[in-house]
């Protein structure tokens, strides 16, 4: 579970040693393995603390969680932490990403086929729902289903029973279900790409997490924390970045969250040659990062504007990341007082290299406001 486990990093949790029966898709984790670990979450911000709390009144309740948030945030790591805080903590946790599983596998690989039921099938083989029974099953990117498995995902979480495809009986499962996603599910419901039923059995308990750049002084304990495992798991001595390069790091709006500080700091470990990372160390996208000025340099701007000193290029650009600072990096609402379409502030900012990952889509302050939030 820990972000430089097998898998990329999701949250920022201390190092762990996972006990995985691993596919491209899918994972087990067997708690009976005596290199099971227990979660920790890193930060102590007040959203972080607040997250904290929320996991600590969610994790003994046996219904469904849907968490949301954007790519990076950690999504699946509180999912553990979730189980690991339950009453099924000795049962498996199975985690499924969704999207990674071809659509005419979905429900094969969910519930399970008899032998002959399908081209391919030559042996009779217990899906996931069963592999969890006892445990907890953690559907990632929920919204990669399709309108079938959602209809017998319905089905079993209602009945707590499934019936393998090609078989003629229903088979008993206890299961607790945490699902998650990084899109808005009302909006996919909207649209008649959700079903509405399987969207409410699923959300009795709505978790959405916060993005890096509300964190504040939790940017600087993981970039210590990553450092220090890093230097542990390489058996070297630990390195740390100058002033101005960790200046460059709590500045940056940080998009891609704590997966992305993650590989920032990895980059710079691998580019760097010496015992302090400079700016240079740096990915592009970061050490070419510029705070947004403050309104009595916007002021000066202009100014340099009206003597043509300045492009009227640059004062656009400026203007763009003050707003977006003044949201905290969320695109949907700078793009909102900007009176500009998501699309084109994303290509703006890519143009000013303030990010290099695609587009990560926010969550809309209307599903937000009837979530667990931790950053409310």
């Amino acid at each position: 579970m820990s972000p430089l486990a097998a898998a990329p990093a999701k949250l920022g949790f201390s190092p762990t040693d996972e006990s995985t029966t691993e596919r491209n898709h899918w994972s087990i984790r067997d708690p009976s393995n005596p290199e099971a670990d227990e979660s920790k979450l890193i930060g102590q911000s007040p959203v972080m603390q607040k997250l904290l709390s929320v996991i600590g009144r969610v994790a003994p309740n046996d219904s469904s969680v849907l968490i949301t948030g954007a790519t990076g945030t950690g999504k699946e790591l509180v999912a553990r932490a979730i189980h690991d805080q339950s009453p099924r903590r000795d049962g498996r946790f199975v985690d499924v990403n969704c999207s990674a599983i071809p659509e005419t596998l979905i429900e094969a690989e969910l519930f399970g086929h008899q032998r002959g039921s399908f081209t391919g099938a030559l042996a009779n083989n217990c899906g996931l729902f069963e592999k969890a029974s006892g445990g907890t099953l953690f559907l990632d990117e929920i919204d990669a289903l399709n309108l079938s498995a959602q209809a017998k995902l319905l089905r079993v979480l209602q009945e707590r029973t499934v019936r393998r495809i090609g078989a003629r009986t229903n088979i008993a499962v206890d299961v607790r279900v945490i699902s998650a996603t990084n899109c808005d599910l009302a909006q996919e419901v909207a649209a008649g790409r959700f079903r509405p039923d399987l969207y409410y059995r699923l959300r009795v308990l709505p978790l959405h997490l916060p993005e890096l750049c509300t964190r504040g002084n939790d940017i600087e304990l993981l970039i210590a924390y990553f450092l220090r495992l890093k230097a542990e798991h390489q058996g070297v001595a630990q390195r740390r970045f100058t002033p101005e390069a960790m200046r460059a790091l709590t500045e940056y709006p940080w998009p891609g969250n704590v997966r992305e500080l993650e590989n920032a700091v990895a980059y710079a470990l691998a580019i760097g040659t010496e015992e302090q990372l400079g700016l240079a160390d740096l990915p592009m996208e970061i050490s070419t990062n510029r705070t947004p000025p403050a309104a009595t340099d916007f002021r000066d701007v202009l100014q340099a504007y009206m003597n043509e000193t300045v492009p009227l290029a640059e004062i656009e650009k400026r203007y763009i990341l003050s707003v977006l600072q003044q949201f905290g990096g969320n695109q949907v609402r700078a793009a909102a007082a900007l009176g500009i379409d998501r699309s084109k502030l994303y290509r703006r900012l890519k143009q000013y290299g303030v990010m290099a990952v695609r587009f990560l889509q926010e969550e809309q302050d209307g599903l937000q406001l009837r979530t667990w939030s931790a950053d409310q």
